[in-house]
């Protein structure tokens, strides 16, 4: 039987826990609007306990739950598809978690060009919506083998998973199937990030510009796949990447001190 294959997108949020008012709104847009999929459970963590009745979303009930537990998973009948909510809510320590919204769905749909089209124009109305800085999209593999690596543990026996980066103020941990760059990536880059091929790069209005080093996420760790990655990275500049090669952190990072609170 063949590996199931899904698609992540990340939405990153600021050290903010975005208001209720916003969360009912994405939710809306998600349920209604976009329609992602047809909300079955959820629960303030993935193990989607709790049943929704799909004809009559109580969006009270959600809200309830995020608000009691800052954190809101929905999922559909299986766990194919699914959506999580996890805010920063560690005011002292700004950015040192890196809150997010986490979309997963089946990586087939992105081989539909009307179905590619319409994540572009959702994930950037969201990314408006929470004032998001940064979002990225590819295959569930393709993400875990640039976000997380192994390293040996201090006793000599075995190894421990940890995280390349711990979140978007350390940099970028690399190029995915798209990334949408907010305004402290659009300022870090500059005229590198103008100076894209018109064939990878869109830009999406108020300092959004999308980057697609390929047209489809299954071409995400192929030799092809890789080389176009490297080329955008050396155009945009190595020091704002994570070094796989040499496991070194960027050494040019975004400026995030003027990312205002204003999800309330």
């Amino acid at each position: 039987m063949p590996r199931f294959r899904y698609l992540k997108s990340n939405i990153d949020l600021p050290p903010d826990c975005p208001s209720s008012a916003v969360i009912r709104e994405f939710l809306r847009l998600v349920f209604e609007k976009y329609r992602w999929f047809v909300p079955m459970r959820y629960e303030h963590v993935p193990s989607f306990e709790e049943q929704l009745d799909p004809d009559r979303i109580d969006y009270d009930a959600l809200i309830a739950t995020y608000e009691e537990h800052q954190s809101l998973c929905i999922a559909a009948r299986t766990d194919s598809d699914f959506i999580c909510i996890f805010p920063s809510t560690d005011d002292s320590r700004p950015y040192c978690y890196n809150g997010s919204i986490l979309w997963r769905a089946s990586a087939k749909w992105a081989s539909k060009p009307d179905w590619r089209a319409a994540h572009v124009e959702q994930v950037a109305e969201i990314m408006r919506l929470v004032s998001s800085p940064l979002a990225q999209a590819s295959l569930g593999e393709d993400v875990e083998r640039k976000t997380r690596r192994m390293i040996p543990n201090e006793d000599g026996h075995g190894s421990t998973e940890t995280f390349t980066l711990r979140n978007y103020s350390a940099g970028l941990s690399g190029l995915f199937w798209r990334n949408f760059f907010g305004p402290p990536f659009v300022r870090m880059f500059g005229g590198r990030l103008a100076s894209l091929p018109e064939d990878c790069r869109k830009p999406l209005g108020e300092e959004l510009v999308l980057v697609q080093p390929y047209e489809l996420p299954t071409e995400a760790g192929t030799d092809q796949g890789n080389a176009r990655e490297r080329a955008l990275i050396e155009q945009l500049g190595p020091e704002c990447f994570y070094d796989h090669e040499h496991h070194t952190p960027p050494s040019r990072l975004p400026a995030l001190d003027h990312l205002s609170k204003v999800l309330h």
